[in-house]
């Protein structure tokens, strides 16, 4: 009993390390929103510094903004697909998909709040 009480506290022990894998769909779509999300801060830049660009995408959709998100979920969803079946994803450890989606999040809002000037 006690034995395998350790190898359970062993493989757990082994398990909660920072190379502790991930699913592959867990992965590719973690990159797929740090991708989407830098995308995505940078298209707020080009539409607000471009006048060509911001009308076109109105036009697309009524508004802006609407196109903005359709863009935004069809480039997640498409690249969360491809990337779950990467080796990069297949092989993600925990740590690398936090760094990513961590990481990711804070460049796309430096990037939004220092092109306004916050």
């Amino acid at each position: 009993m006690k034995n395998s009480t350790r190898q359970e506290s062993t493989a757990m022990t082994a398990s909660s390390g920072s190379q502790e894998r991930v699913g592959a769909n867990v992965a590719g779509f973690a990159y797929s929103y740090a991708i989407t999300s830098l995308v995505s801060a940078v298209l707020v830049v080009l539409k607000e510094t471009s006048a060509g660009i911001h009308d076109f995408m109105a036009a697309l959709s009524g508004h802006h903004w609407v196109t903005h998100g359709i863009f935004n979920i069809v480039l997640f969803l498409v690249l969360g697909w491809a990337l779950s079946r990467t080796d990069l994803a297949k092989n993600a450890t925990a740590n690398s998909v936090i760094n990513a989606v961590i990481g990711s999040t804070i460049v796309s809002g430096l990037i939004i709040a220092g092109f306004f000037g916050l």
